[in-house]
């Protein structure tokens, strides 16, 4: 049994044994002393060290993966072969790509020219591409749960059935009446986004230093961090439209700092049922801390931990997933959305390019490298997607 599935299971264990002695504790009017409520938090405190120590130890797991995931096989082709369609999947182009990144003054070979875009920035070699994407979906929860796409150049219009015709019942030889579908259109533009790191010479000419794995492990937690609080809140301004602008309103809570259990059930029922299938929860962490303390009329937790490593905790029986650009509990806060992300939809522009800086450091013997990205998002169908708001 691995130290995560372990954790897990306790974790499972000291909340059914806090839960288990609260309810022991309650007197006939259903109060609870002061001195047994001390002991509850600590049991409860008990099982939220379990779950920071889960998240530290799958964290862990993920870069060693990625550390694992940059020892390439030795190069046995010529350089000059393989530069068809898929030329930044080669080694040769990898091979010249970081040697032009560790280098300073090496000359940029026909490999690497390939990749060359109109910014003179060179296109990052598909496999680093894939360990990037894979950084940013780590720093990234919108990455996990909406759709992502890639075009190439020129805005994306994505038609969208704004109203739906209906059908209707006519007598013998009666006359069909007309009902035609209303369409609307979402437009996908691409907003750049970019990060400069700096490296020291002496790192650089380390070849033991992964070097690959730095960079896509800092730029990740950069433009990860980012993109998840555009892609969550941003109001559309040099930036994409983050889903809670787009969404709907499924109920607004009757308080401005707290919620109940019949609100949570109010918005996940605000949800039109063919969208619950794979409807997840997505709110800020203080929100899950009062989810928690929830209890059906049966006396039942709303919040249950996960059992699995690796899977979220639940709610209603779908999955919560939380992030630090989700709203706190305060007046007129959207805190808690609901609904099938996959209809939020992500743009990347073609791939993310990477320029290196000689010049600008030299002073201090440091060379930077820029990273850039062009991207957008928006929720493509408002009703798939509800959110919470706490009153005024």
């Amino acid at each position: 049994m691995s130290k995560i599935q372990e954790l897990t299971e306790k974790r499972k264990a000291v909340w059914e044994a806090a839960k288990a002695y609260l309810e022991s504790k309650r007197g006939e009017s259903g109060m609870v002393s002061e001195e047994d409520t001390a002991t509850y938090r600590k049991m409860e405190a008990d099982v939220e060290n379990l779950s920071q120590q889960i998240l530290i130890l799958e964290e862990q797991e993920k870069r060693d993966r990625m550390m694992q995931a940059v020892n390439r096989a030795p190069l046995l082709t010529n350089p000059a072969e393989g530069m068809g369609a898929g030329f930044r999947a080669s080694d040769a182009y990898a091979k010249a790509f970081w040697d032009v990144m560790r280098i300073k003054g090496k000359a940029v070979s026909n490999d690497l020219a390939v990749g060359t875009d109109t910014q003179g920035g060179y296109l990052v070699p598909d496999e680093f591409e894939r360990t990037l994407v894979q950084a940013l979906e780590e720093h990234d929860i919108m990455r996990q749960i909406a759709r992502v796409i890639r075009t190439s150049s020129g805005e994306l219009q994505i038609p969208v059935v704004a109203t739906q015709g209906t059908a209707s019942w006519v007598e013998e030889a009666g006359e069909i009446p007309t009902s035609d579908g209303s369409f609307g259109q979402v437009t996908l533009s691409a907003y750049k986004l970019a990060t400069m790191i700096r490296v020291s010479q002496e790192l650089l000419s380390d070849s033991s230093f992964p070097l690959e794995t730095f960079l896509a492990q800092d730029f990740g937690r950069r433009i990860g961090d980012l993109e998840e609080e555009a892609f969550l809140v941003g109001d559309g301004n040099k930036k994409p439209t983050g889903v809670l602008l787009g969404a709907s309103v499924g109920k607004t809570a009757a308080s401005a700092t707290a919620i109940t259990f019949d609100e949570v059930m109010d918005l996940y029922h605000s949800l039109k049922s063919p969208y619950r299938n794979r409807a997840v929860f997505v709110t800020n962490d203080l929100t899950v801390k009062a989810l928690r303390k929830l209890k059906d009329s049966n006396g039942q937790y709303l919040w249950q931990p996960s059992l699995v490593a690796g899977t979220p905790d639940t709610v209603l029986g779908r999955p919560v997933y939380v992030s630090s650009y989700m709203p706190l509990l305060a007046a007129e806060a959207k805190v808690m959305a609901f609904g099938d992300f996959s209809y939020y939809w992500i743009n990347d522009r073609q791939g993310r390019t990477f320029d290196r800086l000689d010049e600008i450091f030299a002073t201090t013997d440091q060379v930077g490298f820029k990273a850039t990205q062009r991207v957008d998002g928006a929720l493509v169908l408002p009703e798939a997607v509800q959110v919470l708001q706490m009153a005024e």
